[in-house]
């Protein structure tokens, strides 16, 4: 009879078993694949092979976990819980293989194996006591608050909870004794030691049950919410890109069957982009460093990426052909943006706070993502999802991108936002505006003209600056650029620039009245048609004169020309940033900084110098290779380097809400106490010396490396240096 009970037993535990299991995976599957018929709403996107690159930068992104550890106790954190679930899988099986009458997995030295879990399962728990400290302990701004946001950690707690209690039951269950190699189980099992093996049984099935449904519940749960990234981050991670980061997409503006330009609705992005939506995971460090959210400014990278997942999902739960769409996934009605007036961010009283704060940006977001009965197909992704505020509010810097831990890009979609209300409706901010047509008229942004872009060599006797026709064998192409030709303080760095080139004997020659603009503030700023306009007429000039060559100090230029140009025809010409230049020929000896400079220098990276292209390292080796120079960082400096405020068309559009981030950006370089604050873009150079001026204190001099190193080689002397021979 008992041999009977036994069976039916463990028969209806084993049906039990796959008829849970069978329907969990079912429900599964169906959000799965109510998610992939989401993303295929998207338009199809080319993903260049390049196995080898994509197969390393998996491995270090996944399995280093190089991304979190910018963060290094939130990234141990992670690292524990990463690693952790990946030993408590093979726990896992062997649990519910037990539950069916086995004696477990044969797994060699199995008491080491049972070790090991338990030391895991109490790794977890401090680690996710940890999360929750940061969480609601440390209230860290970035963290989301609230029940939804701590589902997880109260379901992780639980599971682990239950393994113990299988295990420690187990023991009870079979009258094991005691082990060193199950500490916490044996600890569990302990005052049970005498309940005998049918009230171990009972409770020994209960925590198996519960270990059971909680794995489960883990596995519909997550592709319904931001623990997606488990699943989407390596594959998002996998797909990145292989080219240059930040490198814009061609737009064919010559395509008859294009219906609009950029994106205009959510179906307009790709499916790759897309894939970023799912494989966010909501942990706020694209907002936490972004310039525009921790000054006041409307626009979240996190809630960008958010805002768009949430739309593309309900607008999916009504497009999409999926045989169950459970609600709580696809909330209706459709949440949607309001908007807030520039005066959003005035609340917060920025001269008596933090240098940086999101918190203003948080509760902006929160206001701005509302619940109404408006149909999802009605909502403009312009207007009622994304508001033009935010749109415009991007400096491209990338430094969201560069924390993001799963892959995520953010500025190609602001870009294609802002390609739509540019080419499709016109609407561009109006200072932005003015710039651009003075680009189109004259190009370059004051209107100034044309003409007169090689008179800045007739403003100074020092510099024997040749043209490309008076000096037809020149090697390097100088391309001085906008800034350098027509702004008062950027000429000065042209000026020193080309002193220096001469006295590195540098076979270079300029174009002259012949020069255009780069292009790259028209496309940063959505003007696709003009920019490749001003790129094809830049092309041809250089075919023209058989440029193999350039050297720019405009980070911007040289970002466009190197990485964006060669997909319009520009192949085989070398390009340098004259920091790359300066720190090649004092290595050559063809320049000898003999003069010394007692300046205390901080310097600034330029996100188009450092994050697009990760010179870092020569700007920083031309200070130390000047005596008496004492180089000193500022705590946000290489890739995590604030951006100055002037990228993405900023440098020509107002700033009206919340605080300037040239001030915040001046504040930090303040702060480690510069005599002088050094950059290696005319657009940094601009913003830090206004910085400079309206946080009154121009005792604190803003200069370029060029300029640095023209007075080490030079040794004139300057009113505003300290210079001994």
């Amino acid at each position: 009879m008992k041999g009977l009970i036994l069976m039916v037993w463990q028969w209806t535990q084993l049906f039990a078993f796959l008829f849970v299991s069978v329907f969990s995976l079912y429900l599964f599957a169906v959000v799965m694949y109510s998610r992939y018929l989401n993303v295929k709403l998207g338009k199809s996107v080319k993903v260049e092979k390049n196995v080898g690159k994509r197969l390393k930068v998996f491995a270090v992104q996944v399995f280093g976990q190089t991304k979190l550890m910018k963060d290094p106790k939130s990234g141990l954190m992670h690292l524990i819980v990463f690693y952790g679930f990946i030993i408590l899988q093979f726990g896992a099986l062997d649990i519910i293989v037990k539950g069916f009458g086995s004696e477990g997995l044969p797994i060699p030295g199995y008491d080491v194996f049972v070790l090991t879990q338990e030391v895991t399962v109490f790794l977890i728990f401090l680690a996710v006591g940890y999360a929750a400290y940061r969480r609601y302990g440390e209230k860290l701004p970035r963290l989301k608050k609230g029940w939804k946001p701590s589902i997880v950690v109260f379901l992780i707690l639980s599971l682990m909870l239950s393994v113990l209690g299988t295990l420690g039951f187990e023991r009870v269950y079979h009258g094991m004794e005691a082990s060193w190699y199950a500490p916490l189980s044996s600890m569990i099992a302990a005052p049970f030691s005498e309940a005998g093996t049918t009230v171990g049984a009972i409770l020994f099935y209960f925590f198996w049950w519960v270990h059971l449904v909680i794995l489960l519940t883990f596995l519909i749960y997550v592709p319904q919410s931001k623990h997606f990234h488990l699943i989407t981050a390596p594959i998002n991670i996998m797909l990145g890109r292989t080219d240059p980061v930040g490198r814009l997409q061609k737009l064919d503006l010559e395509d008859e069957e294009a219906e609009s330009f950029g994106v205009g609705k959510i179906e307009d992005f790709t499916k790759k982009q897309m894939l970023d939506y799912y494989a966010c995971v909501e942990c706020g460090r694209c907002t936490d460093v972004c310039p525009a959210s921790s000054t006041g400014k409307l626009l979240s990278p996190m809630h960008l990426i958010v805002k768009l997942r949430d739309h593309l999902t309900e607008k999916g739960a009504v497009t999409s052909k999926t045989p169950w769409t459970p609600a709580f996934a696809f909330p209706q009605p459709a949440t949607h943006s309001v908007q807030l007036s520039d005066s959003h961010a005035t609340t917060y009283d920025w001269s008596q706070g933090a240098n940086t704060n999101i918190e203003p940006t948080l509760q902006m977001q929160k206001q701005m993502w509302t619940q109404e009965g408006k149909d999802v197909r009605e909502l403009n992704l312009i207007g009622d999802v994304m508001t033009e505020d935010e749109i415009w509010a991007c400096t491209t810097c990338r430094n969201c991108e560069d924390q993001c831990p799963v892959g995520n890009e953010h500025v190609d979609k602001i870009i294609d936002l802002r390609r739509h209300l540019v080419l499709m409706e016109g609407s561009v901010p109006t200072d932005g505006q003015r710039a651009m047509q003075n680009i189109e008229r004259q190009s370059n942004p004051w209107g100034i003209n044309r003409n007169s872009r090689a008179d800045w060599t007739e403003e100074t006797d020092l510099n024997d600056v040749p043209t490309v026709k008076e000096n037809p064998t020149f090697e390097i192409l100088y391309f001085v650029g906008s800034m350098g030709s027509f702004d008062n303080r950027s000429i000065k760095v042209s000026q020193s620039l080309t002193k220096l080139m001469n006295k590195a004997q540098v076979n270079f020659a300029i174009l002259g009245n012949e020069e255009k603009n780069s292009g790259d503030t028209p496309r940063r700023m959505g003007n696709e048609l003009l920019f490749q306009e001003l790129c094809a007429e830049n092309i041809s000039i250089f075919e023209k004169y058989n440029v193999k060559k350039i050297v720019t100090a405009c980070p911007h230029t040289y970002n466009t020309f190197k990485n964006e140009y060669p997909d319009f025809g520009l192949v085989d010409v070398e390009v340098l940033h004259h920091t790359e230049l300066l720190d090649q020929l004092i290595k050559e000896k063809r320049l000898v900084p003999k003069y010394e400079l007692n300046e205390r220098i901080t310097y600034h990276d330029s996100c188009y110098l450092g994050r697009y292209n990760n010179i870092y390292d020569q700007p920083r080796d031309i200070l130390r290779a000047i005596q008496g120079v004492d180089v000193i960082e500022m705590n946000r400096n290489r890739e995590n380097g604030m951006c100055c405020g002037a990228g993405g068309g900023m440098m020509w559009m107002e700033e009206t809400a919340g605080k300037r981030v040239n001030i915040a950006r001046t504040e930090q370089a303040l702060a480690v106490n510069p005599t002088v604050i050094s950059s290696a873009c005319p657009f940094c150079l601009t913003m830090l010396a206004d910085g400079t001026k309206s946080t009154e204190v121009e005792e604190v001099k803003t200069k370029d490396i060029a300029e640095i190193l023209d007075l080490a080689v030079f040794g004139e002397a300057k009113e505003d240096s300290a210079i001994h021979s």
